[in-house]
């Protein structure tokens, strides 16, 4: 069967992408060990993971995968925070910890029915060992942990999507039309694809945004997110000089220009960018506040010690969504491995 086949297959029942901010019950995360590429500084990316973990064990149960259980002083800990119940472990063999970009995408269909997509995942385009990431949903429906988890072979990261759980769907062309993911696709087979997978139809594109030191060829979660009514809350340009500022201005003149399925413009909210972080050899790191993860009441913030614009971030978020309670968390350690708070988790619908 081919890819185009697949998808029209996938289409017969009609499915839809939630949007994030809808009702979920779990988290799955990825933990860091001595065999992925935070060995160099274990210690701080556990912390790390350990306060995202236990923030959100206070409100909903997190999946845990990795090759072995990280341990009593952990299980200790989480005993100690009151959420140990909340914390459940599945021994998954694991290259790394994004599970946003290898975790299950859940869509329903028409009855309701909850269905767990598997794309393909390699590497973000080859660029890193992906062999044992890219097998882990199955192998969590093969344990039972995950039911119903059906499989394609469209190479898809979940990071590089975002939508409104109305058929609208926010990305960019770097990444989901990188010849080194889906070679011979292009856009509209792409939007035909995911039109009959996530039930999407109405698409829209990002050409600019790029930032320095991202390796995922722009993800959205890291520049444009969507909110709910007809908002998009997207990164702004930075302090003067600042390496990115020229893509992030022609990204937000791009936003601008963007219009909703009824023809309106979207309503905007700016987060400011963090000042610039650098890794140990001068590399400047793409930090951004727009990975953050929505779950029911709450709003789990990436903030960088940066207390002015920390601040600001929390206040721009507060006006997306004022009935959550925004939960800083300090994710320096994350952002030297080039990532934040949203590629590490990936919501579950059950």
């Amino acid at each position: 069967m081919t890819m185009n086949d697949r998808a029209s297959a996938y289409g017969k029942p009609h499915y839809r992408l939630p949007a994030e901010w809808e009702p979920h019950t779990r988290v799955m995360m990825a933990w860091p060990h001595a065999a992925t590429d935070w060995n160099y500084m274990l210690g701080d990316a556990q912390e790390c993971f350990f306060n995202i973990i236990s923030e959100i064990a206070k409100n909903e149960t997190v999946l845990l995968v990795g090759p072995e259980p990280p341990g009593i002083s952990f299980e200790n800990r989480l005993a100690e925070a009151g959420v140990r119940e909340n914390v459940v472990y599945a021994e998954i063999p694991t290259n790394d910890t994004w599970a946003r970009d290898f975790g299950p995408i859940s869509v329903t269909d028409h009855e309701g029915c909850i269905v767990p997509l598997d794309f393909t995942f390699n590497g973000w385009g080859s660029k890193f060992a992906a062999e044992k990431d890219n097998l882990v949903n199955s192998r969590l429906c093969s344990a039972g942990v995950i039911e119903n988890v059906t499989g394609t072979d469209l190479v898809l990261e979940g990071g590089s999507i975002e939508t409104d759980g109305k058929g609208t769907l926010l990305t960019t062309s770097r990444c989901l039309l990188a010849p080194t993911r889906n070679p011979g696709l292009n856009r509209r087979e792409i939007e035909e694809f995911l039109g009959n997978t996530l039930g999407c139809d109405h698409f829209l594109w990002l050409d600019h945004g790029a930032l320095a030191g991202d390796d995922t060829d722009s993800h959205i979660d890291t520049l444009a997110r969507l909110a709910p009514g007809d908002t998009i809350i997207y990164t702004g340009p930075g302090d003067e000089g600042d390496t990115n500022n020229e893509e992030l201005e022609l990204m937000r003149d791009e936003i601008r220009a963007l219009r909703t399925r009824e023809g309106q413009p979207f309503n905007l909210i700016e987060l400011p960018l963090p000042s610039p972080i650098y890794d140990e050899d001068g590399m400047q790191l793409p930090a951004t506040y727009a990975n953050y993860l929505v779950a029911p009441g709450y709003i789990y913030l990436p903030v960088y010690n940066q207390p002015a614009k920390d601040k600001l971030a929390r206040q721009m978020m507060k006006i997306a969504y004022p009935d959550h309670e925004i939960i800083s968390i300090d994710c320096r350690a994350l952002i030297r491995q080039h990532g934040s708070l949203h590629c590490v988790t990936m919501q579950l619908l059950k």
